[in-house]
């Protein structure tokens, strides 16, 4: 049984965010072979990323930058100046109304546990800004040539606040729904719903309730998956080295008729199968390496903490961090906004699978009475996706721009989605090139 669950679980590291290191329109690559006749004028249309519409009703949709603090450990660095060319292509171009970052543009996760504790999230940010100066320039400038810019917070940009953001980019807009995260609404007809997608995470997901009684309030937001990327930034940045970690051992599933135990158990295994079997730098279990002081948290924490175990009552529990984790999944739904909830073990099962999103996308909102949405774009997972539910409604997930793409092909990066807005929308992926082409990849990845 316990072989079973192992490898049941094993790829649920992706959307999880605890992953620390980390289509048909006819776009085909639309760069042109230089030619000696061709006038400036011919030469500038061939090197658009695609003909130029008549209006502006191209929306672009990104997610998951990624920009980091320090480029010694950032996931974005051969990347950035790549995103920046973009951006002035999309301003070149001239047809596109909106330009969306639908979340993880800042990374405040993606830090060894060796990085100094720091107890100002703004300050960090701010530091994270000076370090991509270059991506804020470039957004400046498309701002300025009419591209409404529109940031949707993810989780490892859960703690950006407004104001930080809003000092550096004051024209941005920011679509925020609750604590650490938000939808954009948009398109000709507000017929499409952009987000990052972490609030259908129960590991990414903003948690305020898991630790209010072990640290006195309801701002620690910060859920298990922070602390899964430090460890997985730290054992990176070691080498990823192989160490074995003691931990409780739970021999015996529950039996499946009890649910809340079940919950339990499957978030024991996420800790053990990949956690303290896979992401083993050279650290102590109850060694206090998670020095945290920032999101309602301010302590040093240990494996050992927020390792569930049998406890003395027969239940199965971390003993310190995140108790009973399954059991605040609920409130955790109603305060983040979820329309149609979610079951905790149907949730733990699917993260990190792309099936599970783009059902989400249908559940949340295609087929959600209550719901106007056609189009629904997601990020988080990096897994680039497209989906065509018919009658004009679409599901795509517009992948990540990391320079190496861990929960996919390590190539498949640098991609965004294409929306154009009109009575029937038209919704596509692609992927940027490092000619500065692009290529359509929507239906490469149609059945993702």
């Amino acid at each position: 049984m316990r072989d079973t669950n192992r490898r049941e679980f094993t790829g649920i590291l992706g959307a999880a965010g605890i992953c620390a290191l980390g289509i048909g329109s006819g776009l085909t690559a639309c760069s042109s072979p230089k030619t000696t006749t061709a006038t400036s004028a011919e030469e500038t249309v061939k090197n658009l990323l695609w003909k130029k519409s008549a209006t502006a009703d191209k929306i672009i949709v990104v997610s998951d930058l990624h920009f980091g603090v320090e480029d010694s450990f950032a996931q974005n660095v051969e990347s950035r100046p790549r995103f920046v060319k973009f951006v002035d292509k999309l301003i070149e171009v001239g047809d596109v109304r909106e330009l969306v970052i639908a979340g993880d543009f800042l990374d405040e996760w993606i830090l060894p546990l060796s990085y100094p504790a720091h107890s100002d999230s703004d300050d960090f940010y701010r530091q994270c800004i000076v370090n991509n100066q270059q991506v804020f320039d470039s957004l400046r400038r498309a701002i300025d040539a009419g591209i409404k810019v529109v940031y949707v917070p993810g989780n490892h940009d859960m703690t950006l606040s407004e104001e930080v953001l809003a000092a550096e980019l004051p024209s941005i807009v920011q679509a925020r729904d609750a604590i650490g995260m938000g939808v954009h609404i948009t398109g000709d007809r507000n017929e499409i719903a952009i987000e990052h997608s972490h609030r259908y995470d129960v590991y990414s997901a903003p948690d305020t309730v898991s630790n209010r009684e072990l640290v006195g309030n309801d701002e620690t937001m910060l859920p298990p998956g922070y602390f899964y990327a430090r460890l997985g930034t730290q054992w990176k940045v070691e080498g990823k080295p192989v160490n074995k970690v003691d931990y409780p051992i739970i021999d015996k599933a529950p039996d499946a008729s009890d649910i809340d135990q079940t919950g339990a158990y499957l978030h024991y295994m996420i800790m053990t199968s990949l956690l303290l079997t896979q992401y083993t730098p050279d650290v102590g279990f109850e060694e206090k390496v998670f020095d945290i002081h920032i999101g309602g948290f301010d302590d040093a924490y240990s494996e050992y903490d927020m390792c569930p175990r049998m406890m003395e009552d027969g239940t199965i529990s971390a003993p310190t961090l995140y108790r009973d984790f399954q059991r605040t999944w609920k409130e955790r739904q109603a305060i983040n906004g979820i329309n149609v909830e979610l079951d905790f073990i149907e949730t733990v099962k699917g993260t990190g699978k792309a099936e599970f999103l783009r059902n989400q996308a249908s559940k949340q909102y295609i087929d959600n009475p209550e719901s106007d949405i056609e189009v629904v774009v997601f990020g988080h997972s990096h897994v680039p996706d497209f989906h065509d539910f018919g009658n004009g409604r679409y599901y795509v997930n517009d992948g990540t721009w990391i320079d190496t793409n861990l929960n996919v092909d390590a190539e498949l990066t640098r991609t965004f989605a294409v929306i154009t807005t009109d009575t029937i929308d038209t919704v596509a992926l692609y992927k940027y090139e490092l000619d500065g082409s692009v290529t359509d990849i929507t239906v490469e990845n149609t059945d993702a």
